[in-house]
């Protein structure tokens, strides 16, 4: 189980991710000030760190630095600022992401995902990921469908081995730009569109399957 450090000082929105959190199969711990956060983080080890920033006391931007001392997990800074370059400043300092309040749950657990999937999730599945006749080796970086290699970027592979690794969940593009890419995704819609354009044409000059399907108003999933 997935262990998760919330430190959030408002009890109703700390109980909130707390809860969703364990719905989805994490475990939890919760801290109401940064002291107590940073205090945890000394002495657990953690798979995720949700940070706010107005803690009474040690506040979340000076939290952040220490934190990082301690553990390699990723940061999600959760806050009511909302201009670019409070979110620059926070992703610079350290944090893997940043979510803006009110947020909704759906968001917040997909966000959640994300960043537990590109630290951990590499390590928990096989290195031959198969969906009916394409299969991708994450060893050797290369896909082929009935044996015929198929040519892609590493973005393109990538977007295949997050929809392989989790056939039945529908991604958005902010989740594909945050798992293939390493750089900040700020609702650039085109580069998305134009990689699983490519992947499909790429696929298509070789088999007539359908492997991506389009969950219009979401993103993207598996087709089965």
């Amino acid at each position: 189980m997935k262990k998760i450090l919330i430190i959030e000082d408002d009890t109703d929105i700390n109980n909130l991710m707390a809860e969703c959190l364990r719905k989805a199969g994490y475990g939890c711990t919760q801290a109401f000030s940064g002291t107590e956060g940073l205090l945890h983080a000394q002495h657990e080890p953690f798979d995720l760190i949700i940070l706010d920033l107005m803690l009474p006391g040690l506040d979340g931007e000076a939290a952040l630095p220490q934190i990082r001392k301690e553990q390699t997990a990723p940061v999600i800074v959760v806050s009511a600022r909302d201009s670019l370059d409070s979110k620059v400043e926070l992703l610079t300092a350290g944090a893997d992401d940043y979510i803006t309040k009110p947020f909704e749950v759906q968001e917040f657990l997909a966000r959640v995902g994300v960043q537990l999937r590109r630290t951990g999730g590499m390590e928990s599945r096989p290195k031959t990921l198969r969906h009916h006749d394409l299969v991708l080796n994450e060893s050797t970086y290369t896909a082929a469908v009935d044996g015929t290699e198929l040519s892609l970027t590493r973005q393109e592979f990538k977007i295949l081995e997050l929809l392989l690794s989790h056939p039945d969940q529908v991604f958005s593009k902010q989740d594909i730009y945050d798992y293939a890419w390493d750089d900040l995704y700020i609702g650039e819609d085109k580069t998305i569109n134009v990689h699983i354009s490519n992947i499909r044409k790429k696929l298509k000059a070789v088999t007539d399957r359908e492997y991506i399907e389009t969950v219009w108003g979401i993103g993207f999933k598996l087709a089965k």
